[in-house]
């Protein structure tokens, strides 16, 4: 119907394989809504086309993690090719991870360079199209148990890194599947139940704020106990809580941490 009214179609998603999808919302709702459930996507902009592109400058689509697009950056001509390009980009696992995507019936055998990747275009139509693809993954999730200083300053240091910071003062809160690190800092405070929580989780990063001897006391009689760090924290000489902070969020750096 919207075509008898002189505007376009809506533009369809695809799945891998080639399976339509109801037409989708604003790209821009759709980020939104995917930054809100930390799932990670890649936004595909088109900023050069030259004809005869179905695209045009300032088209947009989301890469998905299960290799769905959402928008439309070209025809089925580019749609694979954004497609694996996107997923490449996602498994980095960086934030920011970018590349400029170009399809163009001049290259021959597809070739990369740094920030660059070129394909040839598979459509007898011709064109060209310049792509920028850009990952865009949850930030790094923490969760810290206590209402200590070391647990408020390592909150506030997280939070300055660009980190998603969750702060509870009840043992028994859950910790979400896809946590990256842990901090017990409550100073003795029901301190077993969260680590024991946290290392069925498997969370890559466990670190309690105690000495080195009631540390081995407190995970005596925990499974998994040696993966705990403690004390947690590089030791950087660390006096203050702010210090201490960042020295524990310098050790989940120095691990790799991601989201």
């Amino acid at each position: 119907m919207s075509e008898f009214l002189g505007m376009p179609a809506p533009r369809p998603r695809a799945r891998a394989g080639g399976a339509p999808v109801p037409p989708p919302r604003d790209v821009r709702e759709r980020a939104a809504e995917l930054r809100s459930g930390r799932e990670p996507y890649v936004l595909a902009t088109v900023v050069r086309a030259q004809r005869p592109t179905s695209a045009k400058a300032g088209d947009r689509a989301l890469v998905l993690a299960d290799g769905t697009v959402e928008g439309f950056v070209g025809g089925h001509c580019a749609l694979d090719t954004v497609r694996a390009q996107g997923l490449k980009l996602l498994e980095f696992r960086r934030p920011g991870q970018a590349t400029l995507l170009r399809i163009t019936p001049e290259e021959g055998e597809p070739r990369e360079e740094e920030g660059l990747v070129a394909v040839g275009q598979p459509c007898l139509s011709g064109g060209t199209l310049e792509i920028f693809l850009e990952a865009v993954l949850p930030p790094v999730l923490v969760h810290v148990y206590g209402e200590t200083p070391i647990a408020r300053a390592f909150a506030e240091v997280g939070r300055a890194l660009g980190y998603q910071v969750e702060t509870s003062a009840d043992p028994w809160a859950p910790i979400a599947a896809d946590t990256g690190a842990v901090l017990v800092a409550s100073h003795g405070v029901s301190e077993e139940p969260v680590l024991r929580a946290a290392l069925t989780a498997g969370v890559p990063y466990v670190g309690l704020i105690a000495s080195r001897r009631r540390g081995a006391a407190v995970l005596a009689g925990i499974d998994g106990g040696e993966r705990v760090r403690v004390p947690a924290g590089l030791n950087l000489g660390a006096r203050t809580p702010g210090e201490i902070a960042v020295s524990v969020h310098a050790e989940i750096i120095q691990l790799g941490v991601r989201s």
